[in-house]
């Protein structure tokens, strides 16, 4: 990607220093839930959502649109207006990601935030407050975990996998005994903050992700010298009219483009 405006990325730094802050208090705010049997709700009758999730949500907006009151707002927990398409800039949030997890104790879940300008993730921070880790990027200036650059890893002989197993079982054959599949990770954002810190090579994404489960993560895996391709071989677009996506594949090198290939051949 073409290097970032110089003006753009003064102003991302300010807006990542205030997602930071943001992400931090509202993974604080979580944990005073984490393990206590938060109430729970149903949305459409298949997707948990928790008090706990309501509550960062709240402070997430209320702190994010006080500092930044001309910026849109797009969140899984709050109902979509789409009088933010007129804004220059939107806050994509994820109160939490990976809920099922969390209220099953799990550790593996984060808040996450980005702000988005013209389809594209300007500022991204995971706040991960159960494993206490904290991710953060900005364009061209790399990935950090705990104030530590991270990178993904040269790929191995035996490569470590993650996504839905019909997705994985349509690798070649030639890769099909180089795989170590790895134990479904309910926050997909974090899967994706695994490989950008070299904890796991690559992911399939299926179909119907939304743009607040990815839009952090695609930066911090993008600046970890990662990427996550749409059936296109494409980056997704973040904060426009649709929020979803088709299926994706996450990873880097010669393993994401055999990903790729895959879910390029996959029937619309």
């Amino acid at each position: 990607m073409p290097a970032p405006d110089p003006t753009v990325l003064t102003g991302a730094r300010e807006d990542l220093a205030l997602l930071r802050d943001a992400a931090r208090e509202a993974g604080a705010i979580a944990m005073r839930y984490f393990g206590n049997n938060p109430q729970v709700w149903m949305k459409g009758g298949t997707s948990p959502v928790s008090e706990a999730d309501h509550a960062a949500d709240a402070y997430l907006r209320q702190t994010l649109l006080k500092a930044r009151p001309g910026y849109g707002w797009l969140s899984e927990e709050t109902a979509d207006d789409h009088a933010r398409l007129a804004a220059h800039r939107t806050f994509v949030v994820d109160p939490i990601d990976g809920t099922r997890g969390f209220l099953d104790g799990l550790h593996s879940w984060c808040v996450s935030v980005a702000v988005v300008e013209n389809g594209v993730t300007l500022a991204g921070v995971l706040e991960c407050p159960a494993k206490h880790e904290t991710y953060w990027a900005l364009p061209g200036e790399g990935a950090f975990l705990n104030g530590e650059r991270i990178r993904v890893r040269a790929l191995p002989d035996n490569v470590d996998i993650g996504g839905p197993k019909p997705l994985v079982d349509l690798l070649p054959e030639a890769w099909q005994g180089r795989l170590h599949r790895m134990p479904y990770i309910p926050s997909l954002a974090y899967r994706l903050a695994m490989i950008a810190a070299g904890k796991l090579d690559a992911t399939f994404v299926k179909p119907n992700a939304h743009d607040w489960d990815i839009a952090a993560a695609d930066l911090i895996l993008r600046e970890a010298g990662g990427a996550l391709l749409d059936r296109q071989g494409r980056p997704p677009r973040y904060a426009g009219a649709v929020i979803h996506h088709g299926a994706l594949a996450a990873g880097s090198g010669e393993l994401l483009d055999v990903l790729a290939g895959v879910i390029a051949g996959l029937e619309s």
